[in-house]
């Protein structure tokens, strides 16, 4: 399955070995395993990641039974409010003042590397789950940083790959003006180029705009088949809201949301968002483990889970499954325990986490549903092709991950 990466995992885990070995007594430091979940609590990123991180990071400790080796599990939490010196500041605070083990969530691509890089400093682990960035796991790989459900690599070979084939050969991108949009727009453009499109053009947008109508006009004027919308959250579901008011798609254009959530959707609508195609790393209904774990979400959280949420639990269930098996909560060693195991769980199956801190596992090319076609209030997706991981993620061979090569 993991044919592409094979070849260069041997040489990368004797690296990552001889980079974190294994010395640890077994044995917790402080007598307890501390998680912190840091997050949008308040801004644009709230609903896709936000508090509902905090209560799957929660279900994820009282399904593992509340402690490891006899000693309590301990969930903070904090809003980053979208701002790397927050972040950075916080993360370091839980680490010195608080013994934090591992830091999750993250949901903003600047906090994160920003997160990401201070914590390799100090020797913690942190599981990405909410930012997009291939800086994670490329040009500023960490021996601690994973990346967990979805990165900006993983989303276009989907969505991209699906709407060239279809006819979409020329994109024109609104592009959110930080890390993630960026590195989503280039990784996307790279996709459709290398099927034989073209960009033809690009705007970028402030994080947390509310009036889209200049950039949708400018990239209605393109012409372009495809406007790309390499953003996300609450302005993913701004800029098509005001689409729709314009009436681009009802024109001949289509809109492709590079990265939308079930929360988006549930916000838009079906009469707005029916049709729309995406990639995704989770589908709370797409099988029967998936839909009792997220019955039992939506009775704490009001809301179904996005695959953030999912994959929150997913992080923190087998972190703390490394620390039971090496019996430390020493970094290097449940690292190492880390990338030795195949993640197995309602959010992943066969997942493997590679020396560079990918997670690698299946995406899934997901369409709205027409309203007549739901079933329930969130109802709202159906999955229309399985992405294998090997395909989804970029190869160890190819990585600029300077761990690996």
């Amino acid at each position: 399955m993991f044919k592409h990466w094979k070849s260069g995992l041997a040489g990368a885990v004797a690296a990552a070995t001889l980079a974190m070995p294994l010395t640890a007594a077994a044995e917790l430091t402080d007598g307890k395993v501390k998680i912190g979940v840091l997050s949008d609590m308040s801004g644009v990123y709230k609903a896709l990641e936000g508090p509902g991180a905090v209560t799957a990071a929660k279900m994820a400790v009282e399904d593992f039974g509340g402690s490891v080796m006899g000693k309590p599990i301990e969930i903070i939490s904090a809003d980053h409010q979208n701002k790397p010196d927050i972040g950075a500041s916080t993360a370091r605070e839980w680490i010195d003042a608080d013994e934090v083990d591992m830091i999750t969530a993250l949901d903003n691509s600047s906090v994160a590397l920003s997160v990401q890089g201070l914590a390799n400093d100090k020797k913690i682990i942190t599981m990405n789950t909410g930012a997009g960035t291939t800086a994670l796991t490329e040009e500023q790989c960490t021996p601690y940083g994973i990346h967990y459900v979805y990165d900006t690599h993983a989303l276009p070979v989907g969505t991209a790959t699906a709407m060239v084939k279809n006819g979409g050969e020329s994109w024109f991108f609104i592009t959110a003006d930080y890390a993630f949009g960026h590195s989503l727009r280039d990784n996307t453009g790279a996709v459709v180029e290398s099927l034989g499109g073209e960009v033809v053009g690009n705007v970028n947008a402030p994080l947390s705009t509310n009036d889209f109508s200049s950039y949708l006009l400018q990239a209605q004027s393109s012409g372009a088949d495809v406007i790309g919308l390499a953003n996300a959250g609450q302005d993913t579901v701004n800029a098509i809201k005001q689409a729709n008011q314009f009436r681009i798609v009802q024109g001949g254009q289509k809109l492709a949301g590079m990265l939308v959530f079930i929360t988006d959707v549930h916000s838009m609508g079906l009469d707005i968002a029916q049709g729309l195609q995406f990639t995704t790393a989770f589908v709370w209904n797409q099988n029967d483990e998936t839909e009792a774990w997220s019955r039992r979400f939506y009775e704490r959280h009001n809301a179904m889970p996005t695959m953030v949420h999912a994959g929150v639990y997913s992080a923190v269930t087998n972190y703390l499954e490394a620390v039971k098996a090496t019996g430390s909560d020493d970094s290097d060693t449940v690292r190492a325990k880390l990338g030795e195991m195949t993640l197995n769980d309602m959010f992943v199956k066969g997942g493997k986490i590679l020396p560079n801190g990918s997670m690698l596992h299946d995406m899934y090319l997901v369409e709205v549903k027409k309203p007549d076609e739901a079933s329930e209030e969130w109802d709202l997706l159906r999955v229309v092709s399985k992405i294998p991981a090997d395909q989804a993620y970029i190869s160890l061979e190819d990585s600029k991950c300077p761990l690996v090569n």
